[in-house]
């Protein structure tokens, strides 16, 4: 008999810390829950979008395929600087002083534009990396907690099974002994069965400032993204040639398929998209995995800003058709 109250008494300090732990670990989260990433005052961003007529704005600047890409060419546009390109495109038959440091003036203010643009992308791709950090917090969080469950049950088990021998081997009673392994064994079988369940943990979890879902609804509801971004987002031309799959499109289907088993009205139930509230491990580890997969198509994004620097620097130091004759009359 002393056994089995020495057996309770262990498994009750046991209990007891880690209850104080667990308490400790839940005080904590809390700060988690209003999320840190996002900017800390408000900026009004000019909601009007470029247009997304690629080919009349292809056909328009017919002249500059010369020297840009049709990529290229299209950043130009949303960027407000097809005009500066002009300019120095008429700027290059002129040899003179002037029109050389007109052409540096003009490059510095695409220069400048194109800075803005690089900086916006930074910034929302640190906050999806934020976000996403965030949310891994949250997610350790209950995964510690099931992990926890997990070794309460078996030492329940242990414990039981322990008491039980015990019991039986002190019982005399034959009838009472069968009574008390009847009972070990039906306890030991519905631990057993909660340990098939390990993953029943949940968190409460807001974000009214939801990033996903306006990748998921494919509209600028909020002011969550400048409209650069969410320009190089839905252009499909950004994506690929043929003009019919945009980078958050294609994202899209990709977590329709893998994240929802093409269940598009789960999906669009999902707490994902919403402004949040009880979260469970799995839901938490897709959230961190959709926000690091927008944070990496955000960067990629830069690669097309590159190319446009590329070809501006080659336009700029390639000679016109005026320069070339007076170098050679020289």
């Amino acid at each position: 008999m002393k056994k089995i109250v020495l057996l309770l008494l262990l498994s009750a300090s046991l209990f007891s810390c880690v209850s104080v732990k667990t308490k400790n670990i839940r005080e904590n989260i809390l700060t988690l829950k209003d999320s840190y990433c996002k900017a800390p005052f408000k900026y009004h961003y000019n909601k009007t979008l470029p247009s997304y007529n690629a080919d009349s704005i292809l056909l328009a600047n017919k002249e500059l395929k010369n020297y840009f890409t049709d990529q290229s060419i299209l950043i130009l546009n949303a960027l407000t600087s097809i005009d500066e390109v002009n300019e120095i495109l008429e700027l290059k038959k002129d040899n003179s002083i002037e029109a050389q440091l007109e052409i540096l003036h003009l490059r510095s203010e695409i220069d400048n534009k194109v800075t803005i643009a690089l900086t916006e992308l930074d910034a929302v791709a640190a906050e999806f990396d934020c976000e996403g950090e965030r949310v891994g917090q949250i997610a350790s969080y209950v995964d510690d907690l099931n992990e926890r469950r997990m070794n309460r049950l078996v030492i329940y088990s242990i414990i039981i099974g322990g008491a039980a021998s015990i019991a039986s081997g002190t019982i005399k009673n034959d009838k009472a002994g069968s009574a008390v392994d009847i009972g070990a064994g039906v306890a030991g079988a519905a631990l057993g069965f909660l340990t098939l369940k390990p993953k029943s943990e949940k968190v409460e979890f807001i974000h009214k400032r939801n990033l996903l879902r306006d990748i998921w609804n494919e509209k600028l509801e909020a002011e969550n993204f400048p409209p650069f971004v969410w320009y190089m987002y839905t252009q499909e031309r950004f994506f690929s040639n043929s003009g019919t799959l945009s980078i958050i499109k294609n994202i899209k289907d990709k977590w329709l398929q893998f994240n929802f088993h093409n269940d598009l009205e789960e999906a669009n139930a999902s707490i994902l998209f919403n402004d949040g509230g009880i979260y469970k491990a799995d839901d938490l580890h897709n959230r961190t995995s959709m926000l690091n997969q927008m944070q990496s198509a955000t960067r990629t994004i830069n690669q097309n800003v590159n190319y446009l620097l590329l070809d501006l620097d080659k336009f700029i130091n390639t000679p016109s058709k005026n320069e070339t004759l007076h170098n050679l009359k020289k």
